[in-house]
Parts: structure tokens; sequence; C-alpha cells
């Protein structure tokens, strides 16, 4: 049991910290609606202008369409990929196992800019350039992984006997797959898939290497205008929608695995 003051100076160290993080992200939806041009506190007014402006600019709305797009592809491959790879790591034994499963999450743990570095000499030098599906193949390196994490945690919580007693019933594997594991295996997978979505979407580093020319994902079209003065409002609002668009997979994908878990171990 804590004592009063350590409970008191926990609660303030999370207080202190929740501050630091989530502050930042309001003050920018709210300049978003600053009637100035410029950082003012507290905003002169509040106005949708700058929100207007936003939605027929061209370069913004091509940038949102093509962030969509590559979240959208790369989500989808690391589904496939991650649910396979977890299903291989979690219900096989062979030799390298671990080897294997250090490899499949170690992209998210190296810094960025070493796996942009990589991946770009290897789509420039190996494979003749960069384009809009070397973008996809970079995002989807490090959205495996969180599919992966997300499927093989669900899979260790599953009892193996239950496909076992389904195949010794006669099922073959795929009906024991569709019947038995998918069923249980769902809520992980989707969460999974939202998570993958949401890191793709706001992901810059890796972007910056494996874009092909005349390619924007809605995080570079900010840092490339963020010191434009002219631009300032239109890029507030823009990491405005960045933010709003990323928390919300993440809120869903938090509630989807708390209601999942808790059905599967019912």
């Amino acid at each position: 049991m804590l004592s009063t003051p350590a409970r008191w100076l926990l609660r303030a160290a999370a207080a202190g910290v929740l501050t630091f993080v989530y502050v930042p992200l309001l003050l920018v939806i709210l300049n978003s609606f600053s009637t100035s041009r410029v950082f003012a506190w507290p905003p002169p007014g509040l106005t949708l202008h700058w929100w207007q402006v936003t939605a027929t600019n061209d370069g913004v709305r091509a940038a949102l369409l093509t962030s969509v797009e590559v979240a959208l592809l790369a989500t989808l491959v690391a589904v496939v990929l991650g649910t396979l790879a977890s299903l291989a790591l979690t219900r096989y034994e062979f030799f390298g196992r671990d080897a294997v499963s250090l490899l499949v999450v170690l992209p998210i743990a190296l810094p960025g800019i070493v796996t942009g570095i990589a991946l770009n000499t290897m789509f420039t030098q190996v494979l003749g350039g960069l384009t809009f599906f070397t973008l996809v193949a970079g995002h989807a390196t490090f959205c495996i992984v969180i599919v992966v994490n997300n499927a093989s945690a669900r899979l260790r919580r599953m009892a193996g006997t239950l496909e076992e007693a389904s195949m010794d019933l006669g099922a073959t594997p795929w009906a024991t797959w569709r019947h038995v594991t998918f069923p249980a295996l769902r809520g992980a997978i989707v969460a999974g898939a939202l998570l993958a979505f949401a890191l793709s979407f706001d992901e810059i580093i890796v972007t910056t290497f494996t874009a092909g020319p005349g390619l924007q994902t809605l995080p570079l079209w900010i840092f490339q205008n963020l010191f434009r003065p002219n631009q300032l409002p239109v890029v507030n609002v823009a990491a405005a929608v960045l933010v709003v668009i990323s928390v919300l997979p993440v809120y869903l994908a938090n509630r989807l695995s708390g209601d999942s878990a808790g059905a599967a171990t019912k």
C-alpha cells in the first residue's frame, strides 16, 4: 500500500506527463480555428475560414488521399502477412523460430531513419527506383509488427486443444480456421489493423526515404509547408485533421481489444 504523499506524487507525475503530451495537441486544434495567421494566445477570435480554405487546397486534398491509400494498402498487407506469421510463430515448432520472431519485430525497434535508408538503398539500387508501391512496402514493414503482436497475444491466450478437438472431429484445417480460430482471433486482427492504419497514416521518416517522385502524404506535406508563413493557418488545420484521424483508430482499437479479450476469456 502506498502512503498518501506517494499517491499524490504519482498523481502529480501522471498529470504532468499527460499535460506535456496532450496540451500541445489541443493547442494545435484550437489554433486551427484562430482568426490570426500566426500563433497567438489567447486566440483573438474563432473562425471556420481556414478550414474552408484547407478544404479547397489541392495540395492538402491530394496528400490526404495519398495517406489514406497508402495506409489502407499497408494495413491490408500487414493483416495478411502478420496473421500468417503469428500463426506460424505460436502454433508451430520449427528450427530458428526465435530468430524469425526477432526479425519480424525488429523493424519497429530500429530507428526510423535506419529503416528508411536501408529501404531506400534496396529500392533504388536493386529494384530500380521509388514508386507508390515502394512507399506501401516501406509502411508495411512496421505495420506487420503491430498485427503480429496483437494476433500472437490472442493466440497465446487461446487453448490449442480447441483446434485439436475440431480436427479430431473430422474438420479440415480450413474449416478449423474458419469456425474455431478466426472467430476468436477476429477482434485482435481488427484491432491490429486499426493500429497499423494509424501508425502508417502519420508516419513521416520512412515516408521521406521511400516515397516516389511527386508523392506527398499528409505528414510530409505538413513538414514541407511548416515554415512557410502564408501556409501556417492551413498547416494548423491539416495537423488537426491528422491528429483526429490518427487518434480515432487507436481509440477504437483499444475499445475493441478490451471487449474481444473479455469475450475470449468467457
